[in-house]
């Protein structure tokens, strides 16, 4: 099977598309066990908030508009690294943990990866959306991911906030996550930059190779 791309013009139906399909399954059957086991039900629920925003939307417009098969694969990745987080929280996080101690660091940075992935996995598909329903020029396909990787990683860390001080007060130190860091949510936009920055840059090369 061909893996679809931004650039490719070929888009399968659901009914056809077994990758979609295998994606779908997947993450429904980890979805349930991160629910079923979590450490944090409240917790688990407000992070989880956004992932049922996100697989609403992506369902009730896949008929208008369907992703790149690659788009589909990044976006999977991300959201099974983020609900993996939301079933422990964040900073309580084992795979952190264990990256912890193999590096001798002095956190549990699982949250870090997942504001980086989050630029880095997000923004190829945020491409593929703008280039392939609104086709606008190459140039502005290529930054507008970019931008609008920071202004949500901002909107975002409002959210928390208001989250955890004002809605959820509660669940405000788990949910956060900042582990005594006061640079937290400035780091966390900065790596969600970052990402979105890196994996803009490794498309477009890729893609100049490609032509070669």
């Amino acid at each position: 099977m061909r893996l679809t791309t931004t650039s490719s013009t070929q888009r399968i139906t659901f009914k056809e598309n077994n990758l979609l399909k295998l994606f779908l399954v997947t993450f429904f059957v980890f979805w349930a066990y991160t629910l079923f086991f979590t450490a944090d039900l409240a917790n688990w629920m407000i992070e989880n908030i956004f992932t049922l925003i996100g697989l609403t939307t992506i369902t009730l417009t896949y008929k208008k508009f369907k992703f790149s098969d690659l788009s589909y694969t990044l976006i999977f990745i991300y959201t099974m690294l983020h609900i993996y987080g939301a079933m422990y929280t964040y900073s309580e996080n084992p795979l952190g943990f264990w990256i912890k101690d193999a590096l001798n660091l002095e956190r549990n940075h699982y949250d870090r990866i997942v504001h980086f992935s989050y630029g880095f996995l997000l923004g190829y598909p945020l491409r593929d959306y703008f280039k392939n329903w609104f086709d606008w020029p190459n140039w502005v396909c290529w930054v507008l991911p970019v931008e609008i990787t920071m202004s949500l990683s901002g909107a975002y860390e409002i959210i928390e906030w208001l989250v955890a001080d004002v809605f959820f007060t509660a669940q405000g130190t788990a949910y956060l996550g900042t582990q005594g860091d006061v640079w937290d949510s400035q780091k966390d936009m900065a790596l969600a930059l970052i990402g979105a920055v890196l994996v803009m840059v490794i498309a477009a090369f890729t893609k100049k190779l490609l032509r070669k």
